[in-house]
């Protein structure tokens, strides 16, 4: 029979283990390359407005506060990834009006019409997609993707890209890029991580169609006059 002080030791000992284990699975990271062709089987050199994500139940990150900018009738950045109950900010520094809207459900919104150095903010409470419009441009997308968890990244401008603190386990992976269809694949995570995945999404069919206004309709030949 152990001796107490000897058995409370070997608790402790079992504890830490315990603990070391859980924290190396935290630490496991899933990373790799992505690439994109366009058309003409030519690399996109957007690579960065792609969007990977890992589906799980896994760990949230804290709710944020960004900026997305109205500038020279484009939105800066074009794309930008938040966790659940963030707040995109929209500051208008363009010298004329803009009107800023989404139809994408559950997180749709209209911010109404507002000036030069003014600002409106939408929070997004819902995991999912959001392409941003303007009402009064045309041309004008953005694109807002919500996270109900930390695993997911941009790419950098050559493709790579991580994603740190994923679980042992096995989940569906998923790619998100403006002119790709979705890309989804099954991977299995080891507590030592997963290093050089290479995944090649092709948008070389893409064809670009114009979007509705806020209510639905086609926008007139004179809503752009600024």
């Amino acid at each position: 029979m152990l001796h107490p002080v000897k058995r409370l030791s070997a608790a402790l000992v079992g504890a830490v283990a315990c603990v070391t284990l859980g924290a190396g699975t935290v630490r496991a990271q899933v990373s790799g390359r992505l690439t994109v062709t366009d058309v003409g089987g030519r690399p996109a050199q957007d690579l960065g407005d792609a969007v990977i994500w890992i589906e799980g139940r896994g760990p949230r990150s804290a709710a944020t506060r960004v900026d997305m900018s109205l500038d020279s009738r484009q939105f800066r950045p074009r794309v930008v990834v938040v966790p659940t109950g963030s707040t995109v900010n929209f500051p208008n520094l363009d010298p004329f009006n803009h009107n800023v809207f989404s139809l994408s459900t559950p997180n749709d919104f209209d911010l109404g019409l507002y000036g030069r150095n003014e600002a409106q903010s939408k929070r997004f409470a819902r995991a999912g997609l959001v392409r941003v419009f303007c009402n009064i441009h045309p041309r004008m997308s953005g694109f807002v993707v919500v996270r109900d968890n930390a695993w997911y990244a941009q790419p950098g401008a050559d493709g790579s890209f991580t994603i740190a603190g994923v679980a042992a386990g096995t989940y569906t992976l998923k790619v998100w890029h403006e002119r790709a269809p979705e890309y989804s694949r099954q991977i299995t995570v080891p507590a030592g991580g997963v290093s050089g995945l290479e995944i090649a999404v092709d948008a070389s069919q893409y064809r670009y169609v114009q979007h509705a206004d806020k209510n639905g309709q086609t926008y007139g030949t004179t809503r752009e006059r600024y």
